[in-house]
Order: C-alpha cells, then structure tokens, then sequence
C-alpha cells in the first residue's frame, strides 16, 4: 500500500507538471487506435435496411469487453513485471502510467489555447480551438458560444478526465484506472446517438453512465466546497443552490452534475441548444445569467477544475495514511 500511495501522489504531481507533452506515445491513443480499428471491423457499414439493430449491440457489447481485457492484460502485465524486478521500478512505472490516466494539465491547457486564440487571433482560431475538445459543431459558434462551449468542456472533464481517474485509480491502481479511461475512451469515440453509433455505442454509452455514477457526484460536491475558498470570484452558496436545481439538466445523468455546480460558482449560465453532426439539439439551460460569460471564465474554470482536484486528492492521501 505504501508503494502504491508514493506512486499515485507522484503520478499526479507529474500530470501537474509535464501533463501531456505529445511528443512521447500516449497509452490512451492506443487504446483509441484499438477501439477504433475493432470498430472497423465489427461495425456494419452497410446500407440502413441492410443493418441489424440486435447484431449492432451484441457487436458494440463485445467491443468493450475485448478492450477492456486486453487494456487490463497489457496494463496488469507491465505493472506486476515492474514490482518483480524491483519495488523501486514499481514504483517508477506505476507513477508514470498514473499521470497518463490523469489529464488535469492537458484539460487547462487545451482550454486555455481557446482563451488564448480568441484573443490573439480572432473568432475563427478560437472556434478551431475548441473544436479540439468538445464534440459539437463549432463552425457557427459566436465568441461568447466558443468560451460557453469551453467553460462547459472543463466543467464536465473535471469529472471524466480528472476526478473519477483520481479516485479510480486510488482504488485500485493503473489496472482499474486504465479500464475507466478504457470505458471513457469509448464512449466518447461510439456513445453517439446517431444513425452509425446508436446501437453499436449502446453499451458503451451505458456502462460510462454507471462507472461516472458516483464520481460525477463526489466531483460536484468538492467542487461546491472548493468554491467557499477561493474568493469573491467564485460562490459555493450558489454553486450549491444550482447543483441542487440544475444538477439533472442534460440527458446524461452525469454531465450537468459538475456543469451546474461550476455554472452556480462562477454566477454564469451553461448549456442550452447546441448543434451535433449539423443537427440542433434542445438542451435547458444550467445555471443564471448573473451576469454575461467572459473570456477571463476559460481560466477560473480551469482554477475550479485545479482546486477541486487538490481537495480530493488531500482527503485520498488522508485515507491512504489510515491504511498503512
């Protein structure tokens, strides 16, 4: 337990520090290229009529379990060989494959280059920018659009990118930590609804409902606390008071759980209609227009994100303590 708590407060310290640097091979862009590559092969891409809805999710359903075994056979293979040759390599490879799982910098610094295009370069970069890192059409995007859409993406990542890998990953090292981001990676490259992925995402989409189930939750929470102590920018009463009306606004379960407690944090409104594959989506709206979204609100979602992940990651090392 004691090696496993040094190199899980490492790895977040070095996601902190080096993050994502693009130029060593990412773990999870494997896993990116085996999901997409079994999808090529299981998923029917005939004509409509020609297509099985059942098949599709018998196919979809053995897509997850086929990555999910060979992400927990690579990752189990590699961590368990380490600690056999020496706990001190253990030590070194599971603090390497912990701030791969985790994505905090990468999420700050992808939403910071919309910040930053947007200012620098105009409208059109910063729509380029952000459709970097959300899944809607970002083509017809207005400026305040373009940060909404920015805001939105770190609020919801602060779960799925940052907090559930935490806690995940506490729990059960790299090998869980890799199959959620394992499970994460595919919904979001075939939990669509639309006419390819409907039926062959089902599962996928479904079983990233329930692994974010818990952590959505416990990510808001500390989000609402983080909020009372960080200035008069943010307001945890508000944060908690539209977490508590807001928090079911949007079709996942999920999603709009940390969505409203940063909307509520930062006095701003979230969400709303947006356009999926050239198609409008009506979405309710998170949060009040206290006042109008501003550029500045790129990098006080970003301090949210940080500071709600320091309070987690204190109260795990505490309960890591207690366990030794």
């Amino acid at each position: 337990m004691l090696y496993h708590l040094i190199a899980f407060v490492a790895g977040v310290i070095l996601d902190w520090i080096i993050g994502d640097p693009g130029y060593f091979p990412h773990p999870i862009r494997w896993i990116g290229n085996l999901i997409s590559n079994l999808t090529d092969v299981m998923l029917t891409k005939n004509l409509k009529d020609d297509r099985n809805p059942k098949a599709e999710k018998q196919k979809g359903m053995a897509l997850v379990i086929g990555v999910l075994f060979v992400t927990v056979l690579v990752v189990s293979t590699l961590l368990y060989a380490s600690y056999f040759v020496h706990p001190y390599l253990g030590v070194v490879i599971e603090s390497s494959m912990t701030c791969y799982i985790l994505a905090a910098k990468s999420l700050y610094l992808e939403s910071m280059k919309v910040s930053v295009a947007l200012q620098e370069e105009g409208l059109e970069a910063g729509r380029k920018a952000v459709a970097r890192i959300v899944g809607r059409d970002t083509f017809a995007l207005e400026k305040k659009g373009v940060i909404k859409a920015a805001v939105e993406t770190v609020a919801e990542n602060t779960s799925d990118g940052v907090i559930a890998p935490l806690l995940y990953t506490f729990i059960g090292g790299p090998i869980l930590g890799f199959a959620y981001k394992a499970v994460n990676t595919m919904d979001s490259m075939v939990g669509y609804h639309n006419d390819t992925y409907e039926n062959f995402g089902f599962f996928a989409a479904k079983l990233d409902d329930v692994v974010n189930f818990l952590p959505a939750r416990i990510s808001a929470l500390f989000m609402i606390i983080a909020a009372f102590f960080m200035g008069k920018e943010y307001s945890g009463r508000d944060a908690l008071r539209i977490f508590l009306r807001d928090r079911y606004q949007h079709k996942s379960p999920n999603s709009a759980q940390t969505e409203s407690a940063c909307a509520g944090a930062m006095h701003i409104r979230l969400a709303g209609d947006a356009s999926y594959f050239g198609k409008i989506q009506k979405k309710p709206f998170i949060g009040d227009p206290i006042r109008e979204i501003e550029i500045e609100d790129i990098k006080r979602a970003g301090k949210l994100m940080y500071a709600t992940q320091v309070l987690v990651l204190l109260v795990l090392i505490g309960l890591g303590s207690l366990m030794l």
